[in-house]
C-alpha cells in the first residue's frame, strides 16, 4: 500500500472558535490516536487531496514538528454541501499488530446481464479488512464476469490471503438488476397470457346471465299464443 505523507503543527488552543480559525486559514484540524497521548494538531488542506479524494487506501507519514510515526486515516468530516474537510482523525499503527480498514473495492469483467441490457450495481463502495498492515491491499478487485440478471457478488464470495472481511457474508457487493424498462416489458408479456385465459371464463357467467334473462321472456311468448 502506498504512503502519503502529511506534516502537521500542535495545537495551542483547542476548542470551536479555534478550529474554525484553522479551517479559515486553509488548515484542516486533526488529532492523533493510539498513542500515551492524543495529540491535537493541523496541517494543510492541501495535503489531504490524494487521501481523502482518491479510490485506494493509504498509510500515512505523519511528522507533527519532528515527531514521526505511521498511521491511517481513521475517520474524515466532510461538509455536506461545500465537501471542504471540516476534521480528520488518524490512528497510530505498528508492524506488529493488526488494523481495521475500509478498502475501496473496484469492479472488473464484463457481466454477462450487462451485455444482454441489466445494469451493474455496485452495493458496497468499501469493505472493512482486519489485517497485519503489511498484507492491506490499497483496492481490492471484485470479479463480475459471471454475473448474470438478479445474480450477486457477496462478501462471502471474496477471498484474499491473510485478510479477514468483517462486513457480513451476506452482504451484496455488486449485482445485476433489470432496468425498470425491461422490467416493465417483462411484466406486461407474462400478464398477457393470464388476461387471454381469463376471457373465456368471464364470457361463460355471463352468456349464463342472459339466457336467464331471456327464460322469461319465452314463458311470455308462450302463454300469449296460447290465448290466441
Amino acid at each position: 500500500m502506498k504512503t502519503i505523507e502529511i506534516i502537521g503543527y500542535r495545537r495551542a488552543n483547542l476548542g470551536k472558535n479555534d478550529s474554525q480559525k484553522i479551517r479559515e486559514e486553509g488548515n484542516v484540524p486533526c488529532v492523533l490516536y493510539g498513542g500515551d497521548n492524543q495529540i491535537h494538531f493541523y496541517s494543510p488542506v492541501i495535503l489531504f487531496r490524494d487521501l481523502v479524494y482518491t479510490n485506494e487506501a493509504h498509510f500515512v507519514h505523519l511528522n507533527i514538528e519532528g515527531e514521526e510515526c505511521q498511521a491511517i486515516m481513521q475517520e474524515v468530516q466532510v461538509h455536506a454541501v461545500s465537501e471542504i474537510i471540516l476534521h480528520v482523525d488518524f490512528l497510530r499503527i505498528s508492524e506488529d499488530r493488526k488494523i481495521k480498514m475500509d478498502i475501496p473495492v473496484r469492479l472488473v469483467g464484463q457481466a454477462p446481464g450487462v451485455a444482454k441490457g441489466g445494469a451493474l450495481v455496485r452495493k458496497k463502495a468499501t469493505l472493512k479488512v482486519f489485517a497485519f498492515p503489511k498484507d492491506m491491499p490499497d483496492h481490492i478487485d471484485i470479479d463480475c464476469s459471471s454475473l448474470d440478471f438478479h445474480h450477486a457478488v457477496k462478501v462471502g464470495d471474496v477471498t484474499m490471503p491473510n485478510l479477514e472481511f468483517l462486513d457480513a457474508k451476506v452482504a451484496a457487493i455488486a449485482s445485476v438488476e433489470v432496468p425498470r424498462a425491461a422490467k416493465l416489458a417483462e411484466d406486461t408479456a407474462a400478464a398477457a397470457p393470464a388476461a387471454g385465459a381469463a376471457a373465456p371464463a368471464a364470457a361463460a357467467p355471463a352468456a349464463a346471465d342472459a339466457k336467464k334473462a331471456d327464460a322469461p321472456k319465452k314463458d311470455e311468448k308462450k302463454k300469449d299464443e296460447k290465448k290466441k
